[in-house]
Order: structure tokens, then C-alpha cells, then sequence
């Protein structure tokens, strides 16, 4: 049987000290997690189960590489969290696994399940593939080279969730232990580059490979649930990644292989054709990259595209706010906002105007803006172009000095700092308290232009 690996998330360690993570009722995320970790180690322990806790004193990606550097064929993985939301009425257990592999969303249920039996009184929030996340994917689903799992135990933000937390440790210790000894013992998953060769050797799936609308000569595999394609297709493009250690490498056949994501930080689109099992890789012609950023600018997408996307992520989207592309559109053109990059905030912050929160879709309020009283449930505003006018309004206090064109409506437009963050990633902190905002609202930008062939 293997060992199980075991680390406790928390907001990361910077300048010699743990970030607290999120913090609510007194307590923090990075202390329940790291007292819930203790227990379930002691727990695994007493069932015979080798387990090795990652050092609280690591980065995340510090973390992973700890774990990449020790993790054998037949081991295992966690991360556990405690979730946390701006509504306290949000609630209950999930688990992340690594997108399209059903054993691991097999194995991701059965954690769960384990835990709500000791716990019946939390929430089940499901098993989840990591691609819906507001980033697209997890680090420690995708990166960490054995079988892997990120776990929310609960939301430190709700009372009842706390409390539970708290008054029964032990019983989520037992839960999430029993779960885990029993993936354990099942069959044991391949990992995506063993340090010895096993006695049979790991075949992995082949899959053909595009470029630029071209069949490329050689194919790449799947590993791990992952697109993997040759490392000389990088030198097609112009990306030298010879030098570059952060870049997973797995030889295979005694051939170098990458995942094919990885290049999507060298302006590749990186897409996938289920039917005919083929990884679709093109140039980003279309779009300067030193411009993507820029919240001042010019849109790049059609209302069609708009629609299109908002329709891919929430069909009754398009149905409640059948108008809102083009009023994003209209709206951002004539006071000079990048539209593309108000269009992908909204649907950060409405969750693709799903809403959900304490802000209700009668209110027009497309961005979270607060109103002049501090009210929890925020702005309201008469039509959806209003409210629209109100986001753009904002948009330009934060990334611009001029003036406004039209006639002000943004309740909080005077409180900001005029022309402070002129790109996406300078929002982090400031629109919100979230330190990835921006780079959220980046990774929806992307999906936008890869869905409309602009990447």
C-alpha cells in the first residue's frame, strides 16, 4: 500500500510567516487546517498508513515541488481548505479533482461521501472538476505528479460550518481519514513519469496534434488527464523553454513531452477536438499582448461573440439579459473602456449572472458597486443600461484621468483615486479584497478570445 501525502492550505508564507488565510469568528484558515491536518495524520497513523505532512513553512508551488520530489507510484495527495465567502450564508464540503478523469472524480466523491457520513450536517457541495474554478484549473490538481485531491471542508465564513469545524475536528478527521484509506487501497493510479520503469510499462493514450490549422507529423499523448505534446513544437513557435525549470517535463518513448497548457503563457491557444481526439494549438496573431491588460482601449470581440460566450456559460443568461453584449458594447466605446475586459468582470462578479449573492438581478448592479450608505445588498439602478453605465464609470476612475463623456452615474465614482490602475491585475485589492482578482478576470478574458478563435 502507498503513502498518503497531506497538506494544509492556508494563504501561503511570505516574509517568514504564515498568511492567515481567511480569517472569520475569531480563528483563521491557516490554524483549523493545520490542527485538522494534525488530527488526520494521527488518525491515518493509527490505521497503519505511512503519511508525510507537507511543512507548513512552503509556498503553494514550493509544496508542490516538496511533494513532486517524494510522491512514488502508489501515493496520494491532499490539500485540505476551508472556504470562505463575502455572504455568510454560503456553506458545505467540495473537492476538486483534475478535469475529464473519471477515476479521479470517482475518488474526489468517495472523499466526500466519507466525510459527510461522520459529518451529515454539512452541505454537500459535490465533487468538482477543477476547470470550474473562476482560474480554470488548480495548481495542486494539475501540478502535483502522483494522484491528487483539494478539499473544502467547509466555509469559515459561516457560522454553522464554523461551529461544526471546531466542536467536531475530530469527527472531519475521521471522515476524511476513512475516505482516504480507502482510495488508497483501491487500484493504485500511474503516475505520469515513475522514477523507475515498472514491471509493465505505462502506455499512455495517444492523441493527434494541430498548428495553425495544419495536422503536425508526430502525436503527443495523454497523461494524467492532460493534453502532452512534444517540447520541439515550442521552437515552431518562437518559445525557447530549454532553460526554464517551472516547466514540467515527462520523457516518454525517449521522447521530451510538455503539457500543452503550459504554453498558453506564450500567447498560444491552447484547444482540444473531442471527436477527433485532437489538441488544436495556433499563433495569437490578432491581439498585442502588451495591450491585453489595459482596461483603457478597445474592445476586440463582436456582440455575437459576447453573446455566445455568456450563452456557453449560462444559458438563461441570455434569456434574463438578452441586451447586455451590445450595452457593454455601447457603453464602453464611447467613454473608451476596453469592453471586452468589463464584459469579463461582469461575469466574474455575477457568476455569469447567475447572481447568488446578496446582490439581486433587479438591481442592475452587473459589478458589485457599493452604494454612497455602505448598504450590504449594494447599488441599485433603474435599467440594465444604467447599471452597465455605472460599471464602465467605474472602470474609468480606476484607469483613467479624463473625463467622463456622459452624465455620471456611478454612486462611488468620486471616492476613487483617479487613474491608479490602469490594468486588470492593479484591481486586486482595490475593486475587491481578493489578491487574484485581476488575474481571474485575465483567465476569463483568454477563454473569451479562445471561444471566438481570437487566440
Amino acid at each position: 500500500m502507498g503513502r498518503i501525502f497531506i497538506s494544509a492550505g492556508h494563504g501561503g508564507y511570505e516574509n517568514g510567516s504564515i498568511d492567515p488565510g481567511a480569517i472569520a469568528g475569531g480563528t483563521t484558515e491557516a490554524r483549523e487546517m493545520i490542527l485538522l491536518r494534525d488530527l488526520i495524520v494521527t488518525e491515518l497513523r493509527s490505521k497503519g498508513v505511512e503519511v508525510l505532512a507537507v511543512p507548513d513553512d512552503l509556498s503553494m508551488m514550493q509544496s508542490i515541488y516538496w511533494i513532486n520530489a517524494r510522491g512514488t507510484q502508489n501515493d496520494v495527495a491532499i490539500e485540505i481548505h476551508a472556504d470562505a465567502f463575502a455572504n455568510p450564508a454560503g456553506r458545505g464540503a467540495s473537492v476538486y479533482y483534475i478535469a475529464n478523469n473519471t477515476e479521479r472524480k470517482s475518488h474526489a466523491e468517495q472523499l466526500l461521501m466519507a466525510l459527510l457520513r461522520r459529518v451529515p450536517q454539512l452541505p454537500n457541495r459535490g465533487a468538482k472538476a477543477d476547470t470550474t474554478t473562476s482560474l480554470g484549473s488548480l495548481a495542486f490538481c494539475r501540478s502535483v505528479a502522483i494522484p491528487s485531491l483539494l478539499m473544502e471542508v467547509c466555509f469559515l465564513t459561516n457560522p454553522d460550518d464554523r461551529y461544526l469545524l471546531l466542536n467536531r475536528r475530530r469527527d472531519f478527521a475521521i471522515g476524511i481519514a476513512e475516505g482516504l484509506v480507502s482510495i488508497l487501497r483501491g487500484t493504485p493510479l500511474p503516475t505520469p513519469s515513475p522514477p523507475t520503469p515498472p514491471p509493465q510499462p505505462v502506455v499512455y493514450p495517444p492523441i493527434n496534434i494541430s498548428i495553425n490549422g495544419q495536422n503536425y507529423g508526430e502525436q503527443g499523448v495523454i497523461i494524467n488527464g492532460n493534453a502532452y505534446i512534444p517540447i520541439d513544437l515550442a521552437d515552431s513557435f518562437g518559445v525557447n523553454l530549454s532553460q526554464l525549470s517551472s516547466i514540467r517535463r515527462v520523457t516518454y518513448k525517449n521522447i521530451v513531452y510538455i503539457k500543452a497548457i503550459e504554453l498558453r503563457e506564450y500567447q498560444i491557444s491552447v484547444g482540444w477536438e473531442n471527436e477527433t481526439r485532437t489538441v488544436v494549438l495556433r499563433s495569437i496573431l490578432q491581439l498585442c499582448p502588451g495591450y491585453l491588460d489595459r482596461i483603457m482601449g478597445h474592445g476586440n470581440t463582436s456582440e455575437v461573440q459576447l453573446l455566445m460566450f455568456l450563452k456557453s456559460n449560462n444559458e438563461q443568461a441570455i434569456v434574463d439579459f438578452p441586451d447586455l453584449p451590445n450595452l457593454y458594447r455601447e457603453e464602453a466605446s464611447i467613454e473608451g473602456v476596453n469592453y471586452d475586459i468589463a464584459f469579463c468582470q461582469m461575469c466574474l462578479e455575477t457568476n455569469f449572472l447567475r447572481f447568488g449573492g446578496v446582490v439581486k438581478p433587479i438591481q442592475n448592479n452587473f459589478a458589485g458597486l457599493g452604494d454612497v450608505g455602505g448598504g450590504p445588498e449594494g447599488a441599485s439602478f433603474p435599467s440594465a443600461r444604467v447599471g452597465v453605465r455605472a460599471h464602465i464609470q467605474h472602470l474609468k476612475a480606476y484607469a483613467s484621468n479624463e473625463p467622463l463623456v456622459q452624465e455620471l452615474v456611478d454612486p462611488r465614482f468620486r471616492f476613487v483615486a483617479r487613474g491608479i490602475a490602469p490594468l486588470v491585475g492593479q484591481l486586486s485589492g482595490r475593486w475587491a479584497a481578493d489578491l487574484d482578482y485581476g488575474t481571474k478576470i485575465m483567465a476569463l478574458l483568454r477563454r473569451l478570445y479562445e471561444s471566438a478563435g481570437m487566440f
